[in-house]
C-alpha cells in the first residue's frame, strides 16, 4: 500500500488517530471523565442531530474531539442538517470525521470456471459533522445539555442492570476476572471499592468479557494464552465495552492499574492492523447491545 493511499484510507487515519493517544500513555475513551461540568458522572454518548446515539467508533472519534475541543455538549450534525434547520456552520470552524459502512458489488472472476460474477462487499466513508457548539441559529433545545440524574438513582439503575444479567458473580479475593472454564465472574468485595462508580464500572468489564463465551456471542480472536495477541484484542474490546457501558449507565470510570502494560499492547496490535480498532468498536458494541438485550429481557419478566 502507498503512502498516499494509507493517508487516504478512513481506517489508517482511525487508527493514527486512536495511537497519537495511547502512545501519550492516554486511553482516549477515558478522557471524557477526565474533567468538566460532566465530570462527576461520565460523558453520555455522542447524539445525532434526531437526538439518536451514535454507536462503535464513533463514540470514540467524537469523545476524542469533544475533549480536544472542550465542547460540552453531546450533540453532532451535518453542515446540511444544520442549514435545514436554518443555522449556519461558523465561518472558519473544522468539523469532525465519522465513519459508516456502505455496501456495494463487484463483477469478479471465479477461478475454477473463468465465468464472471457479482460479489458484495462493505467499505468505510467518512463524513463530517459539527458539535452545536459551532453552529449559529439552531433552536434552543440543542444548546441545552442534559444534567445527570441524581447519583442515588444512577447507582440503583446501574444495581438493577447488572442484577438482571444473569451471570454468575463471586465475590472475594483482590483480583476481578472472567474465568472462562468455570464461566464466572470474579469480583473483590464491594467494600473495599473506592466507591460505587468503580465497583459497577469494573464489573461491567468483566462483564462484557462474559459476553465472549461460546454460548453468547462466541468471540476468541484465536487467543491461545495469557499475553498474546488475542489476549490484547480481547483486552481492548472490554474496555470499550466498559467505557460504552459506563456511558449508558452514567457511571465515571477510572484507569485501571494495569494502565501501562495494556496500553502497550494495545499499541503493538494497532501498529499491525489498522482495521483492529474499528473491529473492537464494533465488537464492543454488539457486547454491550447484548447485554442491555438481556436487562430488557429480565425486567419485561418482571413486570408480566
Amino acid at each position: 500500500m502507498t503512502k498516499r493511499t494509507a493517508k487516504q484510507d478512513p481506517h489508517h487515519r482511525i487508527t493514527g488517530r486512536i495511537l497519537a493517544e495511547l502512545e501519550q500513555g492516554t486511553r482516549p475513551w477515558l478522557k471524557p471523565w477526565s474533567g468538566g461540568d460532566m465530570a462527576a458522572s461520565g460523558q453520555p454518548r455522542p447524539l445525532r442531530a434526531t437526538g439518536e446515539p451514535y454507536r462503535g467508533i464513533n463514540v470514540l472519534l467524537l469523545w476524542i474531539e469533544a475533549q480536544a475541543s472542550g465542547f460540552v455538549s453531546p450533540s453532532w450534525m451535518t453542515y446540511r442538517q444544520a442549514q435545514a434547520l436554518g443555522a449556519n456552520v461558523r465561518k472558519g470552524e473544522t468539523g469532525a470525521t465519522v465513519v459508516y459502512y456502505g455496501d456495494s458489488r463487484k463483477t469478479v472472476s471465479d477461478e475454477e470456471t473463468g465465468e464472471d460474477r457479482e460479489q458484495a462487499f462493505r467499505f468505510l466513508k467518512t463524513y463530517t459533522v459539527f458539535n452545536v457548539a459551532q453552529i449559529d441559529g439552531l433552536p434552543e433545545h440543542f444548546h441545552i445539555v442534559p444534567k445527570p440524574a441524581p447519583e442515588e438513582e444512577r447507582i440503583e439503575a446501574a444495581d438493577a442492570f447488572f442484577a438482571a444479567i444473569p451471570a454468575t458473580v463471586n465475590h472475594g479475593g483482590d483480583r476481578a476476572f472472567y474465568a472462562p472454564g468455570p464461566d464466572r465472574i470474579q469480583l473483590p468485595p464491594f467494600a473495599v471499592f473506592h466507591d460505587a462508580h468503580g465497583y459497577y464500572t469494573t464489573r461491567g468489564h468483566e462483564t462484557v468479557h462474559w459476553t465472549r463465551h461460546e454460548s453468547r456471542l462466541d468471540r476468541s480472536f484465536g487467543r491461545e494464552k495469557w499475553g498474546d495477541e488475542g489476549y490484547a484484542r480481547e483486552e481492548l474490546v472490554a474496555e470499550l465495552g466498559a467505557a460504552f457501558l459506563a456511558a449508558d449507565l452514567g457511571l465515571a470510570i477510572d484507569p485501571r492499574s494495569d494502565h501501562a502494560s495494556y496500553i502497550a499492547s494495545w499499541i503493538k496490535v494497532l501498529q499491525n492492523d489498522a482495521r483492529a480498532i474499528v473491529q473492537a468498536a464494533a465488537h464492543a458494541e454488539r457486547a454491550v447491545a447484548f447485554l442491555h438485550q438481556l436487562a430488557n429481557l429480565e425486567e419485561g419478566k418482571e413486570a408480566a
